[in-house]
Formats: C-alpha cells, sequence, structure tokens
C-alpha cells in the first residue's frame, strides 16, 4: 500500500531516457496509422503518399513540440538540463554529433514558429509544420493550394493527432519526481 505513495526518483538523464524510449516508440507504433490517416483524410482530392519515410519528420516535430512544453513544468535549470540530456540521447541514436542535431532541433523550431506565425500555440504550430514538412499542400483542393494554406478542417484532426503525442507530464509526476542533481 505504501509503494503506491512512494514516487520513484528520476535524475535528469534517467528522465531523459524514459522521455525518448517513451517518444520513440510511440511514434513508431502509431505513425503508419497517422500516414493512413493523412493519405485517407477528406481534405485532400489526391493521395499524398505519406509512407514509413517520413516517421523521422514526425517524430522530429513531436519531438521538438514537447521540448517547447518543458519549461512549463520545470525550473528553468532542470529544464535545460533535461532538453539537453534529450538531444544528447536523440542524436545517439541517430548516430550524429550532440552540436550537429542540436542545430537541426532549434532549425525545427524555428520552422515551427515561422509556419505558425503570428500564433503561439505549439499544438497547431506542430499541425501546420506536419502539413508543410510533408509537402500536403499540393494534394489539396484548389481554394486552399492557392493560398498556400492547409484547409483548417484537416488541422483540426492533425491537432487531435497530435495532442496524442503531447507527454502528459501531470501523470508522469504522479509516478516520478525530479531528483535534484
Amino acid at each position: 500500500m505504501f509503494g503506491l505513495l512512494v514516487k520513484k526518483k528520476l535524475d535528469h538523464n534517467r528522465l531523459a531516457n524514459v522521455f525518448v524510449n517513451s517518444l520513440n516508440e510511440a511514434v513508431e507504433s502509431g505513425f503508419q496509422d497517422i500516414a493512413d490517416m493523412i493519405n485517407d483524410d477528406p481534405a485532400f482530392v489526391h493521395h499524398p503518399g505519406v509512407n514509413a519515410d517520413f516517421a523521422d519528420g514526425f517524430l522530429l516535430i513531436v519531438m521538438v513540440g514537447n521540448l517547447r512544453y518543458l519549461d512549463t513544468h520545470f525550473e528553468p535549470e532542470d529544464a535545460r538540463e533535461i532538453r539537453s540530456k534529450i538531444i544528447e540521447k536523440v542524436a545517439a541514436v541517430y548516430e550524429m554529433n550532440t552540436a550537429d542535431f542540436e542545430k537541426i532541433v532549434n532549425e525545427q523550431d524555428s520552422f515551427i514558429s515561422r509556419v505558425n506565425h503570428p500564433s503561439k500555440n505549439t499544438l497547431y504550430g506542430m499541425s501546420k509544420a506536419l502539413f508543410h514538412k510533408f509537402n500536403l499542400n499540393d494534394y489539396q483542393e484548389v481554394y486552399f493550394k492557392s493560398m498556400r494554406a492547409p484547409n483548417p478542417l484537416f488541422l483540426k484532426r492533425m491537432d487531435e493527432i497530435m495532442l496524442n503525442y503531447l507527454w502528459d507530464w501531470d501523470a508522469f509526476f504522479k509516478k516520478h519526481r525530479l531528483q535534484s542533481a
């Protein structure tokens, strides 16, 4: 009974491991369903052809979106350290230099901000980033295609999908707590 009251302590490194492994697993196990939903979405007049090759791009968008939320759940110093550890671990997965991968993360973060301007809503930005990253404009009806803007109904459906890929920090903190360095 007391085991339910004790929270497991995680340091920055272990928290980053849990985060990276969970995010990778979620994308690996769910991306085909997402690709199918995009390909079958009624907002597109032509089949976009999203397939497994797009999974890494999706993972990057999801990771960057989640990194943006660290500051709202941790003290700034902890958020910086966790972010750094996450980037280090994902860089290792892709056999990249950490500095090079951090540059990619920062570029993706800027891209999300740019396609989402003037909105500051990260979830909405993730959906718009996916739309642009996967070049989905070419598959829309003429009205939205000519505006070079995603169909708002598609974005709403993508927001609902993206919600499933945002880390649930409240649930996490019910079971774990950050161990001070």
